[in-house]
């Protein structure tokens, strides 16, 4: 199998190692292949791809589609080097308001399965990265919602010694507590 899938401390969110066949000409890997990722529990249709370059101390998120445009991601980062974080925003969940935090590189070529429910967010270690997600759902603006990325209750170590470079938007996101009731 082209693939190692490996559940996270919270349910349903999958770290994918891809197996990587590399020599003196460069490598080559699967990064996504339908049957493998079903017969691992991954049962998604990906109806979007995503690509996104950010520079050097930039945090993206926290960020999520209410139902019914909610979305599942799979997301790899081609280039550079992250610290990608899933955040469980299921109230019905045991694990509501705890994540799942990954170091996502161009060495490592890990990718991390998001179901929907989550909020996802990443910062930036490298000079630049360039990450590439898979969605199941198309990006919809009118079910577009955030959490602040520095929410207390939640309490996210993004192990960064610097100020995250942010979006507006990205800056005066709501607290869980007030984006989720």
């Amino acid at each position: 199998m082209p693939f190692e899938f490996v559940p996270q401390k919270i349910k349903d969110v999958i770290l994918v190692k891809p197996k990587v066949f590399g020599d003196n000409r460069g490598f080559f890997l699967e990064s996504y292949k339908k049957t493998d990722f079903y017969n691992n529990g991954i049962c998604v249709e990906f109806n979007q791809d995503n690509h996104s370059r950010s520079t050097a101390h930039v945090l993206r998120g926290l960020h999520y589609q209410e139902k019914p445009y909610a979305q599942a991601k799979l997301v790899r980062c081609s280039r550079g080097r992250i610290y990608d974080v899933a955040v469980d925003i299921r109230p019905e969940s045991e694990t509501f308001g705890q994540y799942v935090k990954v170091e996502l590189s161009e060495e490592n070529k890990q990718m991390l399965f998001i179901p929907e429910g989550f909020a996802h967010g990443f910062v930036v270690l490298s000079d630049e990265a360039e990450l590439l997600y898979k969605a199941s759902g198309e990006y919809a603006p009118q079910a577009d919602r955030g959490i602040l990325w520095c929410d207390k209750d939640i309490n996210i170590d993004w192990e960064i010694d610097f100020e995250p470079i942010l979006s507006d938007k990205d800056s005066k996101q709501p607290a869980l507590k007030e984006a989720i009731k």
